[in-house]
C-alpha cells in the first residue's frame, strides 16, 4: 500500500541543547538516518515537520509548517495528514536512532486504509513512530482546536473510533523507541 512518510523534527531540544535534527552519529545527521530509514520502507513522499526558520533545503524532503505553532508533535502529525495524497501517514520522531525500515514496513502490512497501526511495548504506547490514516485528519484538528497536544490521547482517541490498532510488540523490540533527549542518551547507543 502507498504511504506517505513525516520526520517529526520540530521539537526545541532544549535538554539537547541542540538541534537534535542536526546531531551527528557515525558521520550522519539523525534527520539524515531517519530519510534513509524512510526510503529504505519504501515510502512514496517524505516529509519533515521542522522548525520555523531552519533550512532543510539539502535534505530534498517538502518541509510542512505548523498551523497550530507550539502544539507539540501532534501538530506535525496534522501538517502531514492534511497534505498527504496517501491513504496512510507513517509518523517518525527524529529522534529515534535505532528504529529501522524492517520494523516500519511490519507495521505498515498491518495497517489499511482507513485503519492504522500503533505500536505498544510493555504497555507503552509509541505515537510517534506509527501509522495513521487519512481519515484521522478530522479528529487531529479536532484535539488540536480543542488545546489537546497529547500525541497519547491522540492515538486512543483514534483507538476509538477505529481508525488504529494497537499493536503488542516484544519486549526486545523496546531499544527501537529510545529517544534521544540529553547529551548523557548518546552515550547509551549501542
Amino acid at each position: 500500500m502507498n504511504f506517505s512518510a513525516v520526520i517529526l523534527a520540530g521539537g526545541k531540544s532544549s535538554r539537547m541543547g541542540c538541534d537534535k535534527a542536526f546531531l551527528e552519529i557515525n558521520g550522519r545527521t539523525l534527520l539524515d538516518r531517519q530519510i534513509g530509514t524512510l526510503i529504505a520502507a519504501d515510502a512514496e513522499d517524505i516529509l519533515i515537520s521542522g522548525r520555523p526558520g531552519v533550512d532543510y533545503s539539502a535534505f530534498g524532503c517538502r518541509v510542512l509548517a505548523d498551523d497550530f505553532p507550539d502544539a507539540g508533535p501532534l501538530a506535525g502529525i496534522h501538517a502531514a495528514l492534511k497534505v498527504s495524497r496517501q491513504p496512510l501517514v507513517l509518523v517518525l520522531a527524529v529522534d529515534l536512532p535505532e528504529m529501522n525500515a524492517m520494523f516500519l514496513r511490519s507495521l505498515l502490512m498491518m495497517a489499511t486504509a482507513g485503519r492504522g497501526v500503533v505500536p505498544r511495548v510493555g504497555g507503552r504506547v509509541e505515537p510517534l513512530a506509527a501509522v495513521y490514516p487519512h481519515a484521522a485528519l478530522a479528529l487531529v484538528e479536532q484535539m488540536l482546536a480543542q488545546g489537546n497536544h497529547a500525541a497519547q490521547s491522540f492515538a486512543s482517541a483514534c483507538m476509538q473510533a477505529g481508525l488504529a490498532a494497537y499493536e503488542d510488540v516484544p519486549d526486545d523490540f523496546a531499544r527501537l523507541f529510545k529517544n534521544l533527549n540529553s547529551p548523557a542518551d548518546l552515550s547509551c547507543l549501542t
